[in-house]
């Protein structure tokens, strides 16, 4: 069965970019560019990892990465937190971010921390 990963960032290109190269490696993909609709996007789409950036509208991805993260049926979700901040990793442990992953980064950087993050998942369930 084909892994879900879903993104959430604001800047088009990043999306672009994220999909063609998540695609590419076997995974279907779905975007948002804001967070409001995250709980409803992640009951139907049943990503089995979230790619979160930091400055997301709506609210942030630190909130929005603790909202899920509280929610009994999202909290085995695991959920990379990426970001330009140069704080990045602290921003990931404050949202309780599974991963974080540092703007800009390698392309072989991101296929290797969502395959890591969709293994793990997959030891879980």
């Amino acid at each position: 069965m084909q892994k879900r990963v879903l993104i959430l960032d604001d800047d088009p290109d990043i999306l672009q970019i994220c999909t063609i190269v998540l695609k590419r490696k076997g995974y279907e993909v779905s975007t948002l560019n804001n967070s409001t609709q995250l709980p409803d996007r992640v009951r139907v789409f049943k990503p089995d990892v979230i790619l979160m950036d930091n400055w997301i509208p709506g609210p942030g991805g630190v909130e929005a990465t603790r909202m899920l993260k509280s929610e009994t049926e999202f909290q085995d979700i695991p959920v990379i937190f990426f970001s330009a901040n140069s704080n990045v990793s602290q921003l990931a442990e404050a949202a309780r971010a599974d991963y974080y992953l540092q703007k800009p980064f390698d392309i072989s950087e991101l296929e290797a921390i969502v395959s890591q993050a969709v293994s793990d998942t997959a030891h879980v369930n």
